[in-house]
């Protein structure tokens, strides 16, 4: 009897306990408390010294490791066109490290005409020690930059910048639009290429559905160029073959995104569900493989899934969105982000999630396909789950990198009125 019931008890919560843990240590990397606290983080492992890392946050916050990843240090960093947040930290194949942002050349934020009115790039070439004052892309009057996303090309070099234009950001003018624009420089950041249009579809500029958003690029193994964003409900695609010259006459429809991308979460201020694209440069059998994120309420309002399809043929073509998350119905991811290892192929991506909530409880989870995005394991790397306030802002999106199994999820997360971003020390 007494047996019985130790087995009924071990059966019981020995599975609770095994839920309740994460094999991967998360590391704090910096908290704060208001609403520009920490969020948004971007995370890059260079390239050439594994153990370097930085992460970069909302608004003008940027962080380095010198144990990649086990503790951090901020870096200074100023730019005489400001800094108001977006941030995206990549890396060359020469180990040039790139962060663009908004801009905010006042420094009055929402007070001054002038914010948003440029992407910039600062550049450091000693492993994220220093960096410059910057450069910058897509002035055009009283027009707003926002969402920038950048990718460089291992080949050439060249470094691609994608991002929406608003005539005016807010406006609800008849005549005033948003579009996707691309630039580039050949010159490690130096300078940059006039703005191209790359969508034939105007937005509206509500920052909302109807609103052209979330343009992030990737490069294909020849050189080739590809993006996609959302628009309309649905996620929407364009390549160029010649580096970025010229692009398809009309966007490639991927899916549809139903429930768009600005999508409500309970205890979320501001959710949306904005496409990823990346593509597999490993030497592994899904190399040039095309793969695109996003997250959408297909499976209804109170039921928030992650989403992935890929291409074998340049994005002529698209497979079937398939759902990431494995857990029954009914509760929420949100939040997602994706990589692909340069070197093993291996995708993997990171979301928030509910499967286990209780309330608003939030967890962090991960996915991994070995098989080039056909199956797909779930994991939490989160230690403990957080209960999210609308109060604060949790930014727009995190962020996931790998370079040859070595795995960095990045992630903010609440605690009463106090805001913190995460990273958990991942090797596969």
């Amino acid at each position: 009897m007494i047996r019985a019931l130790a087995l009924t008890f071990l059966s019981i919560v020995l599975p609770l306990c095994m839920m309740a843990q994460t094999a991967y240590k998360n590391v704090r990397i910096d908290r704060g408390k208001g609403y520009y606290a920490p969020e948004e983080p971007c995370y890059v492992i260079h390239p050439l010294n594994p153990d370097i890392h930085l992460v970069g946050t909302n608004i003008h916050n940027l962080y380095r490791s010198q144990n990649a990843g086990k503790s951090w240090k901020p870096v200074t960093i100023a730019s005489e066109y400001g800094i108001f947040g977006d941030p995206c930290l990549i890396a060359d194949g020469k180990g040039q490290l790139y962060f663009f942002h908004l801009s905010d050349p006042t420094g009055k934020q929402w007070a001054s005409s002038e914010v948003l009115d440029r992407i910039v790039c600062q550049t450091s070439s000693d492993q994220g020690q220093t960096w410059s004052s910057g450069s910058f892309m897509g002035l055009n009057g009283s027009k707003d930059q926002d969402k920038e996303w950048a990718i460089a090309d291992p080949a050439s070099g060249n470094i691609y910048v994608t991002w929406t234009q608003f005539d005016s950001y807010n406006s609800k003018a008849r005549g005033d639009s948003t579009r996707i624009l691309f630039a580039q420089s050949k010159d490690q950041g130096k300078s940059w290429s006039n703005p191209v249009r790359i969508n034939a579809q105007s937005g509206n500029c509500l920052d909302d559905d109807q609103t052209a958003e979330g343009a992030v690029p990737a490069v294909g193994p020849n050189g080739e160029i590809y993006v996609a964003w959302s628009f309309g409900d649905r996620i929407w695609f364009n390549s160029s073959s010649d580096g970025g010259k010229t692009w398809g006459p009309h966007e490639i429809q991927v899916a549809e995104q139903p429930g768009g991308w600005t999508q409500s979460i309970p205890g979320i201020r501001r959710c949306n569900g904005l496409p990823v694209t990346v593509c597999d440069l490993s030497q592994g059998p899904h190399r040039g493989r095309i793969y695109i994120n996003w997250t959408d309420q297909r499976n209804g309002a109170t039921d928030t899934d992650v989403f992935v399809a890929w291409s074998d043929n340049g994005g002529k073509t698209w497979s079937e969105p398939l759902r990431v998350n494995n857990d029954g119905p009914g509760a929420h991811q949100f939040f997602s982000w994706m990589t692909v290892d340069p070197v093993t192929g291996a995708v993997y991506l990171v979301f928030y999630d509910r499967r286990n909530a209780e309330g608003l409880e939030t967890e962090v989870w991960m996915a991994t396909s070995t098989d080039g995005g056909q199956h797909f394991e779930n994991e939490r790397i989160s230690k403990k789950p957080f209960t999210p306030s609308e109060t604060l802002f949790l930014g727009d999106y995190n962020h996931i990198t790998a370079i040859n199994g070595m795995v960095r999820p990045v992630w903010t997360r609440t605690d009463g009125q106090k805001l913190s971003v995460w990273t958990a020390l991942i090797q596969k």
